[in-house]
């Protein structure tokens, strides 16, 4: 049994509440241009996150992202443990970022604890990441293949989640929660 979240802009309700067209449920932290642009969370300068007002233990996550660039940079941080200090080392992160020097922090990995079992290419066009967290077992599939399945237990088993920005133009869309 779980329940469903949908922070989606097509359609649902999260809690009851009506989260499309604008960003009841998240926080920003930083200072990235967050805005919403066709229903999409759309951001392309500064340095910064929008976070989960409520925090989430087991849960599966989908989302639709695009980049503009191989050096984009951007990712979907999870059981964050402070949201003031978001970064790799406080947080799960499934990294956006195609022009990553070293596999463990490319697009699909899991930042910091296990490289994506293949490169691929996510820049010029939307893609789907679909992350799911059962414990300590953490699956990360990016555009249908699994880049990442590992058991972890380094950070807290509960806390928000958050959209990243770093680099480039970043564009979220399509956000949905499951609580399992």
């Amino acid at each position: 049994k779980f329940m469903l979240i949908a922070i989606s802009f097509a359609t649902t309700l999260a809690y009851g509440e009506n989260l499309s067209g604008s960003f009841d449920g998240w926080r920003q932290v930083g200072n990235a241009n967050w805005r919403i642009e066709n229903g999409e969370f759309v951001a392309d300068e500064g340095n910064g996150h929008l976070v989960t007002e409520k925090s989430f233990q087991d849960f599966r996550i989908t989302a639709e992202f695009y980049v503009d660039a191989p050096t984009a940079n951007s990712g979907i941080y999870f059981h964050i443990t402070n949201v003031d200090q978001i970064r790799d080392t406080t947080a799960y992160e499934a990294n956006i970022n195609d022009e990553r020097p070293d596999m463990e922090k490319s697009t699909g990995a899991l930042v910091n604890h296990m490289a994506p079992s293949q490169y691929i290419a996510t820049a010029g066009h939307w893609n789907s990441y679909d992350v799911t967290i059962a414990g300590d077992h953490i699956v990360i599939i990016l555009n249908g293949v699994t880049t990442v399945d590992t058991h972890n237990t380094t950070h807290p088993d509960a806390g928000p989640i958050s959209l990243q920005h770093l680099a480039g133009e970043v564009r979220f869309r399509n956000v949905v929660i499951e609580v399992l």
